[in-house]
């Protein structure tokens, strides 16, 4: 079966007492039983619900995996991930990476005594240096937020492997239309399913994929022990919105392209971020790992102060200034002081992601539109 097929069908089958063709949305906290644990398959929401089995088959499908554990958002599913290491236990993972990821292990984990290395993934020498006897986890988030750089999924996790770690991948950016890390080598992959999956900005969620038993075993204990669940409106939702998946992602693509090559001419703009470009350093890797190179576009102004920044993300009129991305209307953000706030500034700056920084999630507008907002507010 191929994606465009798998996006509507994967896992799924029409609802057994009527024939609905989408699944229904159980909202109940509790299942019948006929005698103590004999039942239907469910026995308390927390555990299960038939409308999150549905979104969790279909994402499992969609990434080539076994199975997949669905939470309540993405950060819930790296929290249930972390929680599977131990005091002691060594992570490696990117220098430019999500700000809610880099506090839920700085300022969450570290204090429990899970030790953090943060490189600069594009450099696999980098990784393979900061591999230690208790390495446990390399977390791979490519292409990342904000900088847009392309991590080797295949190579970093043959060093993982190596050294008797997981090696797991953030897919938010990328969606399992253009990227499928696990077909690369990694053992798991997580999504924020507020995002692409979603595509509507109606919906928060998160989801992990992976064919090995004994993890899902163990993220599966965290969702009964810790409920950290997403409820059946929201998993209803998220289902509708990967039914379109692949029609959405690809408009965007599109626009991203003509966008970024817009931008690459400009007068006004300094750096641009794009792996579709051929001037992007990872540019022939990006067009090896993924089939496109994606929707979000990031670059600095020529006048790089953050009053300038401020003032060009203020005049948009098609591009909403608000966070998060991947929904079907195109969204301008600040990352230094949004997604990325909770990172401290030396450390942004250090990982190249300055305070001028504008990121875009483009969505499925008319290109002509899009550009012609970003030229008024220029």
């Amino acid at each position: 079966m191929k994606f465009n097929t798998k996006a509507i069908h994967a896992g799924q089958q029409p609802e057994e007492t009527s024939g609905a063709v989408m699944p229904p949305v159980f909202h109940t906290s509790t299942y019948a039983q006929e005698s103590p644990n004999i039942h239907k398959g469910y026995d308390y929401a927390r555990v299960g619900n038939p409308t999150r089995t549905a979104l969790e088959k279909l994402i499992a499908g969609l990434e080539n995996a076994d199975e997949c554990a669905c939470f309540s958002s993405g950060v819930a599913a790296i929290d249930a991930i972390l929680k599977t290491l131990k005091p002691g236990d060594h992570v490696i993972s990117t220098n430019d990476l999500y700000g809610g990821t880099y506090r839920l292990f700085t300022q969450v984990f570290e204090p429990y005594g899970i030790d953090f290395s943060f490189v600069d993934m594009t450099r696999t020498e980098e990784v393979e240096s900061a591999v230690t006897s208790n390495t446990r986890l390399i977390w791979i988030e490519t292409p990342t937020n904000p900088l847009l750089r392309i991590i080797d999924i295949e190579a970093v996790s043959k060093i993982a492997h190596k050294a008797g770690a997981l090696s797991m991948v953030d897919n938010t950016f990328a969606s399992p239309y253009l990227q499928r890390p696990l077909d690369l080598g990694a053992d798991a992959v997580m999504h924020s399913t507020t995002k692409y999956l979603g595509g509507h900005s109606d919906a928060i969620g998160g989801a992990v994929a992976s064919s090995d038993k004994d993890l899902m075993e163990k993220l599966r204990f965290q969702v009964k022990t810790t409920g950290a669940v997403p409820g059946p409106m929201d998993c209803y939702l998220i289902l509708r919105g990967i039914k379109t998946l692949h029609v959405r992602v690809q408009r965007s693509v599109e626009n991203a392209k003509e966008i970024a090559e817009y931008l690459s001419g400009h007068p006004d703009v300094d750096l641009l971020y794009y792996p579709g470009l051929k001037t992007h350093p990872q540019h022939e890797l990006a067009a090896r790992q993924m089939n496109d190179f994606g929707a979000m576009v990031s670059f600095t102004l020529k006048d790089d102060s953050m009053d300038a920044a401020n003032s060009f993300m203020s005049k948009t009129r098609i591009f909403t200034l608000a966070e998060s991305l991947g929904g079907v209307e195109s969204l301008i953000s600040h990352p230094a002081s949004m997604t990325h706030g909770s990172i401290p500034k030396e450390v942004r700056e250090k990982a190249g992601l300055m305070d001028s920084l504008i990121r875009l999630s483009v969505g499925i507008e008319d290109s002509e539109d899009l550009i012609g907002d970003l030229e008024q507010a220029f």
